[in-house]
């Protein structure tokens, strides 16, 4: 069995687009998983649903994507509003609608982020205002509820990783499909995959206890084209993001 893993979109279609087009020239998998959080960000959010509607995937519900579909305009931020502005009702009905997490297979788990939490990392920490991997123990204690999963799959924090847990389950990020970098302030902290590469992985289960290969992939796509999308929308943050993968210097 071959998972097809993508996550964190963000409403960048054209990255989608070269993610699936790569996908299909390795000989497609057996199911494709979205980890959520599929149109938030001054791209293309409406163009990027419509595009996911036609890809038979399981899917699991981001914390934008819950934001978008249940926050009132006045409390979201820029990014989810812009979304909120572009896509139909039906489509934030959907997004809604999402489930919060997935189980594929046997003993794999599929979520966002951690199993408590829509906005948790789990496999990372803020140090000195950038994500780092955490200690395996706080690792653990996120996954304190999950003890059947061999292989979770998670997201959120846009960083291709991969941990192993001593005596527990295999832990695949496969990184952004659309957004390379990002800050955030609870608390304050930015994310950098270090370059503008659409990114997913292939997970490969193994039999019984045997451990899964993974195969992470960053790929080439027009962002130059996204980053005038985002300038054009006012978004020189994002513009800066997707053309190198870091922040723009504070």
């Amino acid at each position: 069995m071959r998972i097809a893993v993508l996550a964190d979109i963000h409403g960048n279609v054209l990255a989608l687009e070269a993610v699936l087009a790569d996908l299909e020239a390795r000989g497609g998998a057996d199911f494709i998983v979205d980890l959520g959080d599929r149109a938030s960000g001054p791209l293309w959010p409406r163009e990027t649903l419509d595009r996911l509607a036609q890809v038979e995937c399981v899917a699991v519900r981001g914390n934008h994507d819950r934001q978008v579909a249940t926050l009132a305009a006045e409390l979201m931020n820029a990014s989810d509003r812009y979304t909120l502005d572009e896509i139909t009702d039906e489509q934030r009905q959907a997004l809604g609608g999402l489930p919060e997490e997935a189980w594929i297979g046997e003993g794999i788990l599929a979520l966002h982020a951690s199993p408590a939490s829509d906005t948790a990392y789990l496999l990372d920490r803020v140090d000195k205002g950038r994500l780092v991997r955490d200690r395996l123990d706080d690792i653990e204690v996120r996954l304190a509820k999950s003890d059947d999963a061999r292989i979770v799959l998670t997201a959120h924090s846009h960083r291709p990783d991969m941990v192993r847990l001593p005596g527990g389950p295999v832990i695949v990020n496969p990184g952004s499909v659309g957004c390379p970098a990002y800050d955030d302030d609870a608390p304050p902290h930015v994310s950098e995959s270090g370059s503008p590469h659409a990114r997913y992985a292939i997970v490969t289960p193994g039999a019984g206890e045997d451990l899964p290969e993974v195969l992470f992939v960053g790929l080439r796509y027009d962002h130059e084209a996204a980053a005038q999308r985002a300038e054009a929308n006012a978004r020189a943050d994002w513009a800066h993001a997707l053309r190198t993968g870091f922040m723009p210097p504070a």
